[in-house]
Order: structure tokens, then sequence, then C-alpha cells
């Protein structure tokens, strides 16, 4: 469980600075129990040439959520998550506005997670599904 009522949204921004999720824009926007929602614009910096939003930015939004929301889940046992496997769907193109990623747990073990990912755009449409599976590990 996320210890969601200790944490303010502005405080996990603040965590995010001078990463590769805040140079794609990405923002929290939700953080609950048993999910973590981040927010990713569909601009220059995340479209593939084509105009419309890179299969490559919604994997790192499928990562950046997911990761941050096992780290958030096992931060009070003084443990770490890093990723060990991601993948995903491409189910539908954004050519602007914003995509949603809400990570939500599959299996939260003492060894492992694995996180389930819907992006969304906005109009709540599924944009990509992805999964992540984390490794949790003593801090380095």
């Amino acid at each position: 469980m996320i210890d969601h009522k200790n944490i303010k949204i502005d405080q996990l921004q603040t965590i995010l600075s001078n990463t590769l999720s805040s140079n794609l824009g990405m923002e929290v926007v939700e953080l609950g129990e048993a999910h973590l929602t981040m927010r990713m614009p569909v601009d220059h910096r995340t479209k593939q040439p084509f105009g419309i939003l890179d299969g490559g930015a919604s994997m790192a939004l499928v990562e950046s959520v997911a990761s941050f929301a096992g780290n958030l889940w096992v931060r009070n046992d003084g443990k770490q998550c890093v990723g060990l496997e991601i993948n995903g769907n491409h189910i539908r193109s954004v050519k602007d506005g914003w995509v949603y990623g809400k990570a939500t747990p599959l299996h939260t073990g003492s060894r492992t997670h694995v996180w389930d990912v819907h992006i969304t755009n906005d109009n709540d449409q599924l944009v990509c599904k992805g999964r992540m599976t984390l490794a949790v590990i003593d801090p380095q």
C-alpha cells in the first residue's frame, strides 16, 4: 500500500526534477492508496516525425509511473524498486493534448512487483496498455 496520506503531490513533482520525466514534461496528477497517475504532454518533445505520440515516449511514461509507484510502495520498508522488464501495446495514436498513465499493482511481493499501466488520452480512450516488472532491492 502507498502511504498516500502523508505525501503531497508537489513533493513528488520535486523528486522528478532534472530527470527524463521532467524533460518530457511529465507531471504527477493523482496519488491513491494503490495507484499513481502521471500525465505527459503530446508536443515537440514526445512526438515522432509524423506528428503523433512516439511509442518510445509512451514507454517512458509506463516506466516512469510504474517505477515511481513501486518505489512509493516500498519506501517505508527501506527498499528500492528498479526495472526488470517492460512491455506495451500501442492501441491508438494521439496528435496533441495530454496522455495519462495510471499505474496499479498486479503483484507486490517482497522481491518483485508487477505494475499494470493504462495510458489514456484527454477523452479517456485507451492509447497504450503497458506492464512493468520491478525488482525490489536494498538501496544502493
